[in-house]
């Protein structure tokens, strides 16, 4: 005879499965989170960053309740209703009985939102966000719950009423306000209209766009981790007790079942995140060596971009210094004429200084000199970010090998830390620019 229910067992093994899926999947993400140093705009570079700034449109959206310009928004319409029903049960003697039962509940009679492509702003300038396919973490717009009288009922959602309704409606919308302050984790990648970065859903990358601040997003991953810990350490010992009921044919040593059945789930937790943490390790080594290219590239646009962009200031300069001299000596020509002396016709001079003026109509070197001035300036803070970028980046891998345990899961790979970068580093491929006198 078979004492055990196989519904117990089997129920709490995949329960058991689904918690240790999701526990190592949230502690993954609190440890991407962790290691990702955060950019400036004007740092962003290809890849995946983390962003802190505010909200910003040219065009916003206004909300459907609230009607507050935001990027994001979603609204919903419930109303309360009250419903009796009677129904037939057998008591503790075995007669048929009727009772009334009244339940209570809200239905939902109208929903709806949008969403828009918005900049992130910081204190180095905007960067577009295309927030379709993030999670995105709202704040609350309006909440309010009314009944027939106010204009609002009827106002802001569909003449329909619910079976049973109590004449009360709650309205309640959710979104990102214009100017909020964002959290956001995305892929940033090349724009296809402008030479820009924009940050955009990858698959199988982190898209986070949080009102919430970045501890605040990073407590509720790790709460989420442990909670999902502690479910799933009990599930298959549960399921296993609740397997047998009240059979009388229950081992004694079911307790000890159950205790070892826990210490499995721990022991396949550990493996896991060993794993985890390898991979972990592992993704942040190559986001060091990547950060490093991303030096380079920009010391590359250096050396590639300053040189020309001085050369073409420079014959623009030596353009305008020989047009700057012609018209002066015609000048001095056409006032040569004088009472009583020899000089050259004005009027013949004429159409010489309109051939001079057709052939440079707009020269402005100062113009030349200031752009190439902020591309300097531009290309520098570039450079420094990207540094910026790297040695933090290499510090949160440098860490990550010496704190316990995942030390001990480093020595595995022999994986060591990568060097931090000092100003001598530098001292590489100068540019320099010079003019004519």
């Amino acid at each position: 005879m078979n004492t055990l229910h196989p519904a117990g067992p089997v129920l709490g093994g995949l329960l058991a499965l689904f918690f240790l899926w999701f526990s190592l999947r949230q502690r993954r993400r609190h440890r991407l989170l962790h290691d990702l140093p955060t950019s400036k705009v004007r740092g962003v570079f290809i890849g995946l960053v983390e962003l802190k700034g505010s909200a910003e449109s040219e065009t916003p959206l206004r909300s459907h309740l609230a009607e507050k310009p935001c990027v994001h928004y979603t609204w919903r319409v419930e109303e309360h209703w009250r419903r009796t029903r009677t129904e037939t049960y057998t008591d503790s003697k075995g007669k048929r009985k009727t009772r009334t039962v009244t339940t209570t509940g809200w239905d939902t009679v109208a929903q709806g939102g949008d969403t828009q492509d918005f900049y992130l702003r910081d204190d180095t300038g905007p960067v577009l966000v295309r927030p379709a396919g993030a999670k995105i973490d709202t704040v609350g717009m309006f909440s309010r719950t009314v009944t027939r009288s106010d204009p609002l009922y009827h106002g802001k959602a569909p003449p329909v009423v619910v079976n049973g309704s109590t004449g009360q409606r709650r309205f309640t919308e959710r979104g990102i306000p214009l100017h909020a302050r964002l959290y956001v984790v995305g892929t940033s990648r090349e724009r296809r209209d402008i030479v820009a970065p924009e940050i955009a859903s990858a698959p199988g990358a982190e898209f986070i766009v949080s009102c919430r601040s970045e501890e605040s997003v990073k407590n509720g991953m790790a709460a989420g981790s442990w909670f999902a810990w502690v479910l799933g350490l009990v599930a298959l010992p549960l399921g296993l007790f609740f397997g047998y009921g009240d059979s009388p044919y229950r081992p004694a040593a079911l307790p000890l079942y159950c205790t070892l059945l826990a210490l499995a789930w721990l022991a396949a937790w550990a493996v896991g995140w060993v794993w985890m943490a390898h991979d972990s390790l592992v993704g942040l080594r190559e986001r060091v060596r990547q950060a490093w290219s991303l030096i380079d590239v920009q010391l590359k646009r250096r050396h590639d971009l300053i040189p020309a962009l001085a050369r073409s200031v420079e014959a623009l300069a030596s353009h305008e210094q020989s047009t700057q001299t012609a018209v002066a000596e015609l000048r001095a020509q056409s006032q040569a004429t004088r009472p009583g002396l020899a000089g050259p016709d004005p009027h013949a001079v004429a159409p010489l200084l309109r051939a001079v003026v057709e052939r440079y109509p707009n020269l402005r070197a100062d113009e030349g000199f200031a752009g190439l001035h902020r591309e300097l300036v531009e290309t520098e803070q570039r450079i420094a970010l990207a540094r910026a970028y790297y040695n933090d980046i290499a510090t949160h891998y440098a860490t990550r090998l010496e704190i316990i345990p995942d030390r001990f899961v480093a020595r595995l790979r022999k994986l060591v830390p990568e060097p931090l970068l000092a100003a001598t580093d530098f001292e590489r491929a100068p540019v320099t620019v010079n003019f004519a006198d």
